[in-house]
């Protein structure tokens, strides 16, 4: 007899379409509890630039592998599945149905197709050498390397660059990853007319900006955290790093930013759509979201549905 799979909800979308409220919202009422699959979110610290949910926002629902990296230290892929694996299954013993929510796709991708990671140690000689290069000069490096890896990868994300370099000079290239899922997965897709998405993201940011973002920023380096590895982190974190060096004026940080979300929202949604499994809805459509999910789910156990 086959395996039964373990039934997980995801909730996906480009930044700023509202994937936090909307997940506690239905992960309360369906008895479920929340995964982040968020790259920067994982760090400790990282919190406003990162769009973190508050403990209000989570709405009394558990989240789990949020700030549990220091941000000194490389946090992989391979290390993200291992712990969201183990919070899966944590979360079936108990009952509860499994959401995973956030926008980082590769990380999605890991816990959906059950991608088997090659098993590349970090080489931290190597890193260090590479971390002082652009991200332009490591795009470079991983073409000669492996052309077919750098037809794929973000190529403005120094971290995802590194690791994609360490991997081809110790295996000659990134290998065709294997896939061996446990899961029977519900993809949801968020998504928003491009009008409306812009209009968020300047809300966003604008808000951001009066929390303290500039000044959780500083605080990170003042925690020994450097400005190369600050600008590392990319978007928030990059601009506002090189706004407190005096590289660039405030007005020009804010209205560079804000171009380089919106860039960062449509290379997501080119990632998302290679995948045709996801199921697509506006945020606003929640009941439909919520029908889609209690139908894929069916002799599962509800608790305190109300639907």
């Amino acid at each position: 007899m086959k395996k039964k799979k373990i039934k997980i909800i995801i909730i996906l979308g480009q930044t700023a379409t509202g994937k936090s409220d909307l997940a506690a919202r239905i992960a309360k009422k369906l008895g479920g509890e929340i995964i982040s699959a968020d790259s920067r979110q994982v760090y400790k610290g990282f919190d406003i630039g990162s769009g973190k949910i508050t403990k209000k926002e989570m709405r009394g629902v558990f989240h789990y592998l949020l700030d549990v990296a220091s941000p000194k230290r490389q946090f992989s892929a391979a290390k993200y599945k291992k712990l969201a694996d183990n919070k899966i299954i944590k979360i079936y013993k108990t009952g509860k149905i499994p959401f995973i929510v956030g926008g980082s796709g590769f990380y999605i991708q890991t816990i959906v197709d059950g991608l088997v990671l090659p098993k590349v140690e970090p080489n931290n000689k190597l890193r260090k050498e590479l971390e002082k290069k652009s991200a332009k000069k490591l795009f470079s490096m991983l073409k000669k390397l492996d052309k077919n890896r750098a037809k794929k990868i973000e190529k403005d994300n120094p971290r995802r660059l590194i690791r994609a370099i360490e991997i081809a000079k110790v295996l000659g290239k990134t290998p065709k990853l294997k896939t061996n899922s446990e899961y029977e997965a519900l993809q949801i897709g968020l998504k928003l007319p491009d009008k409306k998405l812009k209009n968020n993201i300047h809300k966003r940011l604008m808000s951001r900006i009066r929390k303290g973002m500039i000044s959780e920023v500083k605080k990170l380096h003042a925690k020994n955290i450097s400005w190369k590895r600050l600008e590392s982190f990319g978007l928030e974190y990059r601009f506002i790093a090189r706004y407190l060096q005096g590289k660039i004026k405030k007005k020009e940080m804010l209205d560079e930013l804000e171009t380089e979300i919106w860039h960062f929202a449509k290379r997501q949604m080119r990632w998302f759509k290679r995948d045709a499994r996801i199921k697509w809805f506006n945020p606003n459509q929640v009941k439909k979201i919520e029908i889609e999910i209690t139908n894929f789910l069916n002799n599962y156990e509800l608790r305190n549905a109300k639907i």
